[in-house]
């Protein structure tokens, strides 16, 4: 067989006539970053074959996207998408093989035969809800379900494409980020806040996609992606044609909020309630032609960009980085092993933690808040404070003994952990609109304070700075809950600040010009005093601090990736920067002595020496987001979607202890916000979506 040739966007010269030992018989589609093929295995099994072009296989970014790619897309069971069968990141043309589902797109279903019936809508929303839950429960949130991306299989429906790229070629761009997808199926956090989206967006794209299939367009419909955009943040869907019994749960998956939004389990329980038994007529199957597994992709700008302006849209396949819900270990809780960067220099000095008590074996809490929901904790007071939807609860941190239960109203609060300022343990309420202290010994409410109009909040030692709309900041003394300080902050129009452990000053940052440069203030909390200012080159955000040097991550200004790192020592104004092995999406930090751990979206666990200006080493664990990494001398700490802790040695990199997962009846499968675990006393806590608060000894990982 002769190599076929790309007749696509971006063709090149040819295509390969194999991949692997599969060979390739015919297109079933092209795209910008790869072609999709036909081909048959040597027992004759049909496999649909992903294949990168050319230009992109020298990209070392593109192909470890491509990796996490093929690790996530294993990581779903293959009932409801479709299973790989084989791949070779590492090829030359590296290329992914899963087998081939006959059937129509949904996209294809409903151009050719119009709306669905409701009993194929019932059983259309049932397959999908179940496809969302098993790829939710495996920590993948697919962020670009719609109609082209629904098979519909003789045994129901089948998502796929986990893998749509981010293309280099969109002109649409802004300094917040490019955002890539079909704006009518898209959440309205993918519009407002981009890196923070999580599995309830799949569940919004769900709402869509029936509105979709039972009345051939969108809830939100018009030609411009830009107006769209807007629709989809402010205005209500359009579900005229949606069957009655149908169209209020439709209409809950289309909930502006997240947390509004019913989670897949929930959308199967309804739909019993819907129909007592689901309408057993298979979809209609239909081969698949090449152009007609082209799926069609909008960009459209991210936040604050210009609403009018070109419109992109073609027929481009696009291969991406799977989108993050939660980090979530693969199957057997084994992780890839660790590339080391360097000889392995010992860990950085620093204080050893407190050795737990001989013979300590930890233990598990369950707090029991009706609301359910994954607990944030903190240690003050000598005491283990966690917060849960309605309630704060204060556990010993010996063994885990519940010392005092606080009711707090619950108004679809993004949950925070306590904070103790000015001897009171202080925990936001009613939305984040009021501010309690309370007894640390008790738990009775000493004082209240109404913070609706504020739009930041920071605690930083015995002071909680408030921030104004108007950029006005208040230094509020956490003792007392009185007003200490009011005034701006030199070259900062709204600050928004951020603190760390140990360091006795707050830090704002702001972009000046176009982005590429970053002012950053440092702020006596107690006083309001500028202490020190700096103009530093790159988009930066801090993430920690070190001997009085300041360490932040350098990004994209386009997509908003960490590339490098920069440390700022303000005494003697020097700067220094050394570059990421790989750009981390979602890059969350912190820092130990001269060593900086980095947590990304991409499911990397990076270590980076800033004393020794280099990568320390890079563990790939083959999923995609967990919780901001913590350390002590010995091991490196992050929490998993599933509930589990996991440890990595500091100084190698290497998997050394992780525990069993608790994700609970109502816990969805996965949770958007990840608790950071918690050291103190040679203890480790950590929380899990079940509602379970745990303590194991933090110094032998290998025990748990």
């Amino acid at each position: 067989m002769a190599p076929q040739r790309n007749t696509g966007a971006g063709a090149e010269a040819e295509l390969p006539e194999y991949a692997g030992h599969y060979r390739l018989e015919s297109c079933l589609g092209s795209g910008g970053m790869g072609v999709v093929h036909l081909a048959s295995s040597t027992s004759g099994l049909r496999l649909a074959v992903k294949v990168v072009h050319a230009e992109f296989a020298g990209d070392p970014e593109f192909r470890g996207r491509f990796r996490q790619e093929v690790a996530a897309a294993r990581r779903v069971s293959g009932a409801f998408t479709a299973p790989v069968v084989d791949a070779d990141p590492e090829a030359e043309r590296p290329w992914m093989a899963t087998l081939f589902i006959p059937g129509p797109t949904l996209a294809e279903q409903v151009k050719q035969n119009g709306a669905m019936s409701p009993p194929q809508l019932r059983r259309l929303m049932a397959g999908l809800a179940e496809a969302l839950r098993d790829i939710h429960r495996v920590g993948v949130v697919h962020r670009d379900l719609k109609p082209s991306n629904v098979l519909l299989a003789d045994d129901g429906p089948k998502v796929i494409d986990f893998g749509i790229s981010r293309p280099k070629d969109s002109e649409l761009r802004t300094e917040t980020g490019k955002l890539i997808g079909t704006p009518p199926f898209m959440a309205p956090e993918q519009f407002r806040r981009p890196r923070e989206v999580g599995p309830a967006a799949d569940i919004f794209a769900l709402g869509s996609v029936m509105v979709h299939a039972a009345t051939g367009r969108g809830p939100f419909d018009s030609d411009s992606p830009y107006v769209v955009a807007y629709q989809v943040v402010h205005d209500e869907p359009d579900l005229a044609g949606v069957p009655g019994n149908l169209a209020p749960l439709v209409l809950r998956c289309l909930a502006k909020e997240p947390e509004d939004r019913p989670t897949p389990d929930e959308l199967m329980r309804e739909l019993r309630s819907v129909a007592a038994s689901y309408d057993t007529q298979a979809f209609i199957p239909a081969q698949r032609t090449g152009d007609s597994a082209k799926p069609e992709v909008s960009e459209v700008p991210g936040p604050g960009a210009d609403p009018a302006g070109p419109r992109t849209k073609g027929r481009r396949h696009k291969w991406t980085a799977l989108a993050a819900g939660a980090l979530v270990l693969t199957a057997g809780g084994a992780f890839a092993s660790a590339q080391l960067l360097d000889g392995g220099d010992p860990a950085p000095q620093g204080s050893s933690p407190r050795s737990a008590p001989a013979g300590f074996s930890g233990w598990h809490t369950r707090t029991a808040s009706k609301s359910g929901g994954m607990p944030q904790c903190s240690y003050g007071a000598k005491k283990l404070l966690c917060a849960q939807p309605g309630q704060i609860t204060a556990l010993d941190p010996v063994d885990g003994t519940v010392r005092w239960r606080h009711a707090v109203t619950e108004q679809g609060v993004s949950v925070k952990a306590p904070v103790v300022s000015g001897g009171l343990v202080h925990v936001l309420s009613d939305g984040d609109k009021r501010l309690e202290a309370l007894d640390p010994s008790s738990g009775r409410t000493r004082w209240t304070r109404d913070v609706s109009a504020y739009g930041g909040l920071r605690h930083v030692g015995e002071t909680v700075l408030l921030t104004g709309a108007d950029g006005t900041v208040t230094g509020m003394d956490g003792a007392s809950g009185d007003t200490k300080w009011r005034h701006r902050i030199p070259g900062q129009p709204v600050p928004y600040f951020t603190s760390f452990d140990g360091d006795p000053l707050a830090y704002a940052v702001s972009a000046v010009g176009n982005g590429s440069r970053t002012r950053v203030s440092a702020v006596d909390p107690a006083t309001g005093d500028l202490r020190w200012e700096a103009r530093l080159n790159g988009a930066l955000t801090p993430i920690g601090t070190s001997d009085g040097a300041v360490v932040f991550t350098v990004s994209d200004a386009f997509y908003g990736d960490a590339k490098a790192l920069l440390r700022y020592d303000p005494r003697s104004r020097a700067s220094r920067r050394v570059v990421l092995p790989a750009r981390l999406e979602q890059a969350q930090g912190s820092v130990r002595g001269g060593l900086v751990l980095l947590t990304g979206a991409g499911g990397s666990l990076t270590a980076v020496d800033m004393d020794a200006r280099r990568p320390r080493w890079r563990l790939e664990t083959a999923v995609v987001r967990g919780s901001a990494p913590v350390a002590d001398d010995r091991h490196v700490y992050f929490t998993a979607g599933d509930g589990r802790l996991v440890a990595a040695d500091i100084r190698t990199g290497k998997l050394v202890g992780q525990t069993a997962p608790r994700l609970g009846a109502k816990s969805g499968g996965i949770t958007g916000k990840l608790p950071v675990p918690v050291m103190a006393n040679g203890h480790i806590f950590a929380a899990s979506p079940d509602g379970t608060v745990f303590a194991l000894d933090a110094g032998d990982p290998s025990d748990w």
